[in-house]
């Protein structure tokens, strides 16, 4: 064979080795070595985005790599969540959503991806859901508030079809209340809250962490009950449901941050490390805590567990409720 001819044919057997290498999954030992971007899959402003500026800021000190946030909202957060599902396995495309991502499996009758594209990098924090009305109700509790509708159609709010908050209220009044209830749907939290600080709808349905701590706390709502095992330290004289004769039911909004599917372990053992080092850092643990919010730290299994939990509960209450989206 002449020198010409090898040679073409040892080009040609780097460039298909050279496609082979790129297709396969990244693997940790040269990860990171390059600029992450982080997928937000709601708009800039709510507590999805500040969560994942706060770890893409903590990110990039500790990998030492350009970390970038993208906002890519709508669908109820499926688009976001479609972009890094059919992303390139390789840790540089992540996914920061909300309990959306859980409930949008079995809600969604038709989307272009599944949760199961999608692998658990981290769990970063969450918050109970909770039931408020207006400081001039006079119910105290939830079971003075049931007792005083009595006879009424309950108008309860929320920030939108389809949101742990609006699942979560509809199943409490419909099965563990037993008291007929009406969903009036919002275009977003920041009206839903003015609403029932009006008095323009009975309850209001929301995540405690964010704008209702903070509403609680001024006075301008009152905490009728919330979703959670224990009492919130940054709202101690709101009861939990199971103070008040509704046990064994809680309900959680959290953020978390997912990868496509067939990332290499050893890369999402990485990510989880790292961002578990920014959550234990106490000025982050502070400004989540003051917010409402409870900061998670698991390891990567434990988050991954966490999340197909929840994929079954908000998909049983679903189903329960009869909800669906075209």
């Amino acid at each position: 064979m002449s020198n010409a001819r090898i040679a073409r044919h040892t080009v040609a057997a780097l460039a298909i080795l050279a496609v082979w290498a790129s297709s396969k999954p990244a693997t940790a030992d040269s990860y990171p070595s390059g600029k992450i971007t982080i997928v937000v899959a709601f708009a800039p402003g709510g507590f999805a985005d500040t969560m994942a500026r706060v770890v893409a800021q903590g990110l990039g000190e500790r990998l030492h790599q350009n970390v970038v946030v993208e906002n890519h909202s709508g669908a109820g957060g499926n688009i976001g969540a479609e972009i890094v599902a059919h992303a390139k396995p390789d840790g540089y495309t992540l996914l920061v959503t909300t309990t959306a991502l859980a409930i949008n499996e079995t809600l969604f009758e038709k989307k272009q991806f599944s949760a199961h594209d999608l692998k658990t990098v981290a769990m970063t924090a969450s918050s109970p859901e909770s039931l408020v009305t207006s400081p001039d109700n006079p119910a105290k509790n939830l079971p003075d508030f049931i007792k005083a509708m009595k006879g009424k159609t309950i108008n309860f709010g929320s920030a939108g079809v389809g949101t742990g908050s609006h699942i979560e209220a509809e199943y409490f009044f419909k099965f563990l209340a037993k008291a007929p209830a009406q969903h009036i749907p919002f275009q977003g939290g920041a009206p839903a809250v003015n609403a029932a600080i009006g008095n323009q709808i009975d309850i209001l349905a929301a995540t405690l962490g964010g704008a209702v701590a903070a509403q609680l706390t001024a006075g301008k709502l009152k905490g009728l009950g919330i979703a959670a095992e224990k009492r919130d330290p940054i709202v101690p004289n709101v009861p939990t449901y199971a103070e008040q004769g509704f046990p064994n039911f809680t309900a959680a909004s959290w953020v978390g941050i997912f990868a496509p599917a067939k990332t290499d372990p050893h890369i999402l053992e990485t990510l989880n490390g790292a961002i578990n080092q920014v959550l234990k850092n106490q000025e982050v643990q502070t400004k989540l805590i003051a917010l409402g919010f409870d900061p998670i730290v698991e390891s990567q299994g434990q988050a991954d567990a966490m999340f197909n939990n929840e994929i079954t509960k908000w998909g049983g209450m679903v189903k329960a409720l009869n909800l669906s989206v075209n």
